[in-house]
């Protein structure tokens, strides 16, 4: 939810020349085009999806959200190469989000085709699936233990939420074909394909590195203009940060790649950018401890001493969905802190409430 560098919204990429959501199937190396699709969202206008030609056929990174406008451009861009949906065999998804995984799901079920997804984000799928018998929003007993009951109830009420939120489609969130476990090495053609598990924007999130090229498929993991948003995963996790930040150290030890994000311009420097995000998060860190310097509090209550969006907007002028996802995210930033030794927390019935060291 917030940025250290230039804004996304107005950040040109280097492969097209033009605003990195320009229509296009646009070469960011020989044999790779970057696709990018429309999202139904303010904060995200689309979706970085890459294809990745072979002899044999085409292996998409990310498939998008499975939404109409969605498919008929990439159907539509793909013929830009001479290509269509009967050319692809395989897709590599970096994690569970729907502008990720959903119309990969729907694709590889109607083409027959492997779609590949870590599996720790097997359980996101098995709460989807159960979704009928879902009596409220899933991240509102994780508002809650926020200290956040009141943005709890605003995001159970149906205004905040899309019919797909209250009833998701299950074919959209069918399982994967193929698991990803631990890391591993992936042909993809001629390519060889370092598939390296990064969990912390969820727990299977994957990026995929071909080191002979330089090339990062970094999904949400490394994003060149905004910090991937942390604490936003069903089922709960209780140190996601600490995953994050942990693969973010694990990126950071491989060769320095060109960075192809799944949201903004294509990137030089993967070292350079891993060093910000772990410097953003120190920070974070420090602001949300100092915090807890006036007293105990719940991450909601922290999170109103924080500053947010790369225009340090308060947190009370947020949408109610922005909200919410700040308040999760400072309460990742909470448990680090404890997990470090420099703070506790105390479960109580108005969420858990922590305390400084």
């Amino acid at each position: 939810m917030t940025s250290s560098t230039t804004s996304t919204a107005h950040a040109v990429s280097p492969d097209s020349g033009e605003h990195w959501t320009a229509e296009g199937a646009w070469q960011v190396a020989e044999g790779i085009h970057r696709i990018p699709l429309p999202l139904p969202m303010d904060g995200l206008r689309a979706i970085n999806v890459y294809v990745l030609v072979a002899d044999d056929g085409l292996t998409l990174v990310d498939g998008g959200w499975a939404i109409p406008q969605a498919r008929e451009l990439l159907d539509r861009c793909l013929g830009q190469i001479g290509a269509g949906f009967g050319d692809i065999r395989r897709f590599l998804v970096t994690h569970v989000h729907r502008d990720h995984y959903t119309l990969a799901r729907v694709l590889g079920t109607e083409l027959g085709v492997d779609v590949t997804l870590g599996r720790g984000d097997r359980p996101a799928l098995e709460l989807m699936q159960d979704a009928a018998s879902m009596i409220e929003n899933p991240f509102a007993g994780a508002l809650r233990t926020a200290g956040a009951a009141e943005l709890a109830e605003e995001w159970n009420s149906p205004g905040q939420e899309s019919d797909e939120d209250r009833l998701p489609d299950p074919t959209h969130w069918a399982f994967a074909d193929t698991w990803l476990e631990g890391d591993t090495r992936i042909e993809v053609g001629p390519r060889t394909v370092d598939a390296v598990h990064t969990p912390g924007h969820t727990p299977g999130h994957y990026v995929y590195a071909e080191r002979d090229a330089g090339l990062l498929f970094a999904g949400d993991h490394v994003l060149p203009t905004i910090t991937p948003s942390i604490g936003f995963t069903m089922p709960m996790d209780q140190q996601p940060l600490g995953d994050f930040m942990a693969s973010l150290t694990k990126v950071r030890s491989l060769p320095d790649l060109t960075i192809l994000p799944a949201h903004g311009p294509v990137a030089p420097s993967s070292h350079t950018r891993v060093d910000e995000l772990l410097a953003h998060h120190e920070t974070r860190l420090a602001d949300s401890l100092a915090a807890l310097s006036s007293g105990p509090l719940t991450a909601h209550q922290v999170a109103g001493h924080l500053g947010w969006t790369r225009h340090e907007h308060a947190y009370d002028t947020l949408d109610v969905f922005s909200r919410g996802m700040a308040a999760m995210e400072t309460k990742a930033h909470l448990e680090l802190l404890v997990a470090r030794g420099r703070a506790t927390r105390t479960d109580t019935s108005d969420g858990v409430v922590f305390s400084a060291v």
